[in-house]
Parts: structure tokens; C-alpha cells; sequence
């Protein structure tokens, strides 16, 4: 699981039928403090976000395919959840 802002949604007319029905959205992976952290990937939006919201992506075949209830899923990466705060405190 990985912390990622959205960037923005794809529109896409011919798709895998896993994807018909789902929003596909372009995510970018950022550090806790809010600093881009690798390349931009696309996810399926289980979670109904917005453009620039700070969300929860797995990564995984089999717990995507548990989120969207397919056994085999041509799916990897889906938004989970809306992150609302974060908060590190270091202690020592």
C-alpha cells in the first residue's frame, strides 16, 4: 500500500471488461511529508475521489481483486481509501 495524490481521471472506451464500470484514475506515489516519490501509474477508483486528493493505493492482484469482487482481476492498483491527515511524530 502506498500514499499518492491524483492528478487527474482517463477516459477509455475500449477496455479489459474488469474495467468496464470502474473510473481509472492517474495517481502519482508521494513521500509522507507530500513529495513525489516515483512514477505516475494509473488505479481504479473504488474509493469515489477527486482530482488532488491524497489517497491509499494497493498494489497487489489479489486484494485488488477482493476490492472490486473478481477472482482473476487484469487489475492492480486501486484507490482504497481518502487520506485526511497525517501526523509523525518523532520521539527520541
Amino acid at each position: 500500500m502506498f500514499l499518492a495524490r491524483v492528478l487527474g481521471s482517463v477516459t477509455s472506451t475500449i477496455k479489459h471488461s474488469d474495467y468496464n464500470s470502474a473510473k481509472l484514475m492517474v495517481v502519482q506515489p508521494i513521500t509522507p511529508d507530500g513529495k513525489d516519490d516515483g512514477a505516475s501509474a494509473l488505479a481504479v477508483d473504488a474509493a469515489g475521489v477527486g482530482h488532488g486528493e491524497i489517497v491509499l493505493v494497493i498494489r497487489q492482484g489479489v486484494a485488488a481483486g477482493l476490492v472490486l469482487n473478481v477472482e482473476l482481476p487484469a487489475v492492480r492498483s486501486v484507490i482504497v481509501g481518502v487520506v485526511d491527515d497525517i501526523d509523525m511524530k518523532c520521539e527520541g
